[in-house]
């Protein structure tokens, strides 16, 4: 019970009004971080596939909180975005990998399935 009125409060006064500033915030983060001339890649925990998951997953899940009418739009945007992220990365001395696309393509996916679950289950209106 308390988890639901946290939730639809972190919605009402987080989410709802800011939904569009996160979003673009994380865009902004993932195109950076992605286009970012590297010498060789960071160690970091986790596998590469991964991290394109979750931050493609993390993009769109504030969009499908949301769920503004255009949402399927911003959906294909996302997707093509990644694409194009994709086809960019040889110019920045970095690599292009279609695995990489389709991750962040299944990221966007899940990051929907999620939030329109999010909704349904806490009675966001």
């Amino acid at each position: 019970m308390r988890f639901n009125l946290f939730f639809n409060a972190c919605y009402e006064h987080v989410v709802r009004p800011y939904w569009i500033w996160l979003t673009l915030f994380i865009l902004f983060v993932i195109s950076f971080l992605s286009l970012l001339p590297l010498g060789e890649l960071p160690e970091v925990a986790g596998s590469d596939k991964l991290h394109h998951f979750v931050a493609y997953a993390g993009l769109f899940f504030f969009v499908a909180l949301r769920k503004p009418k255009f949402w399927w739009v911003l959906m294909l945007v996302f997707i093509a975005w990644g694409g194009a992220i994709e086809l960019i990365q040889p110019y920045m001395n970095r690599y292009a990998e279609w695995l990489d696309f389709l991750v962040n393509a299944l990221g966007v996916l899940f990051g929907a399935l999620v939030g329109f679950w999010c909704r349904k289950v806490f009675s966001l209106t």
